[in-house]
């Protein structure tokens, strides 16, 4: 009778002891593991705005090639995919889907003349907001 007993017992479950351990492991697996995958997906954001702004540059180019000249930086990025203008030459869409916004849900800015030697400017702050830091992404600055 006690064998049986002692037999339900050991099949149960986890002891307090050994659910304690496990949670001890994955906390610590966490701490290891949470900053790098964090550092990660801001690189990737990173990565993915210098993609959209490229992919800008060679909108505004087939924009320029159209219309002869770059949009006002009143009209802004949305003349390519409208006709804010009302340009007869004007032959878009020119990029395959709506006006994307940046990695961290905002509108990208855009200037022209450009400010920095170029024809026109386009840069996001990144996911501070704030200029001048490390994490803004711009045209002028692009590898």
């Amino acid at each position: 009778m006690f064998k049986d007993l002692e037999g339900r017992r050991s099949e149960k479950g986890f002891s307090l002891i050994e659910l304690i351990v496990v949670l001890v492991i994955l906390g610590l697996l966490a701490a290891v593991v949470g900053p790098k995958l964090i550092n990660k997906i801001m690189e990737s954001k990173g990565k993915i705005a210098k993609i959209q702004i490229a992919e800008f540059e060679n909108a505004l180019q087939m924009y320029s090639l159209d219309i002869g000249h770059l949009p006002p930086t009143s009209a802004g990025l949305a003349a390519l995919v409208q006709n804010v203008e009302g340009n007869e030459s004007w032959n878009g869409p020119y990029l395959a889907k709506d006006l994307p916004l940046d990695p961290w849900q905002r509108p990208y800015a855009y200037r022209s003349p450009g400010a920095h030697n170029n024809e026109f400017d386009i840069w996001t702050f990144g996911a501070d907001n704030i200029d001048g830091n490390a994490d803004d992404v711009c045209s002028w600055n692009q590898q």
